[in-house]
């Protein structure tokens, strides 16, 4: 086991999973204490890293793409305050930071942990029921339900309409934007069959946000909205589009029935099932396909 403890946070490895604990200094952002623990199991991991600086240096995971609903729903736009894979680390400390990235990368070596995309969430998401009020309103999510209410704040256009319910099955599509100099950021839900281009101050299915501490907090509710949302990568098709071979044609050469070739077919497909990449129908028509060929 690798342990390393700061003021900003410890970190546990165990061999099977990475336990991140954010600290309790008052420099410790709000948005990571509200967050809370992260267990990031092995299998979710990218890389690791630890830069060093003359004062203090910097401990940083890079999760595999498509693994955690929080890194899409914010689309890297988390400043390093908030990062909760990120770790201070005090110079006295650059032996234990050096010690901990060598266990991790050591046990993803052992592992054989591919660093490619996932088209499945490996991470849960925030913990929920959430209810966060910034901007011109409060967002309220229990797992299955979202509601939008209005302050003195809003816009009278869409204050009007009162509290906006939604559903996770009305949702298509959820994204968090942080306030950006003069423009304002926002949480926007895309409805099914209701599309806008309303600015989010006029939206009703928008919080309109305007750069202040707690703005950050509307990340936890895009992202727990997010993990319940079906994965991108399926939700889109082009991954597993990608991924998904063609059904074999009737063969056109002598090469193409290779009995080796065939079978080496036949694993591709098995693995493609066992990873989720094919569905059972899929995978079926392509292994009978195969079979008739050989």
């Amino acid at each position: 086991m690798a342990e390393i403890i700061q003021k900003d946070g410890t970190w546990v490895f165990d061999g099977d999973a990475l336990r991140l604990t954010p600290g309790r200094d008052k420099n410790v952002s709000l948005f990571r204490k509200t967050l809370g623990e992260l267990v990031v199991p092995l299998g979710a991991l990218a890389g690791v890293s630890f830069e060093q600086g003359k004062k203090a240096g910097r401990l940083r995971l890079r999760l595999r793409d498509g693994a955690d609903p929080l890194l899409h729903a914010t689309g890297g736009r988390l400043t390093e305050p908030h990062d909760p894979y990120q770790l201070i680390v005090e110079s006295d400390r650059y032996g234990v930071a050096e010690y901990f990235v060598d266990e991790v990368r050591n046990a993803l070596l052992l592992d054989q942990v591919p660093a490619d995309p996932v088209d499945a969430y490996l991470l849960p998401g925030p913990a929920v029921p959430l209810s966060v009020s910034a901007g011109d309103g409060t967002a309220t999510f229990d797992g299955e339900n979202i509601r939008l209410e209005w302050n003195w704040k809003t816009e009278d256009a869409k204050a009007a309409a009162g509290s906006r319910s939604l559903t996770v099955t009305d949702i298509t599509a959820v994204e968090w934007h942080p306030a950006a100099g003069l423009e304002n950021g926002h949480l926007r839900f895309t409805v099914r069959n209701a599309p806008t281009k309303a600015p989010p101050k006029y939206d009703p299915n928008a919080v309109e946000l305007w750069g202040f501490k707690k703005d950050p907090l509307m990340a936890l509710v895009a992202a727990a909205v997010q993990a319940r949302l079906p994965h991108p990568a399926r939700a889109t098709g082009t991954e597993v589009a990608d991924a998904r071979p063609e059904l074999p044609s009737p063969p056109v050469a002598a090469a193409e029935d290779d009995h080796d070739a065939l079978l080496r077919r036949l694993r591709e497909l098995g693995e493609l099932h066992r990873t989720g990449v094919l569905t059972d129908e899929e995978f079926t028509l392509a292994k009978q396909a195969v079979l008739k060929r050989m």
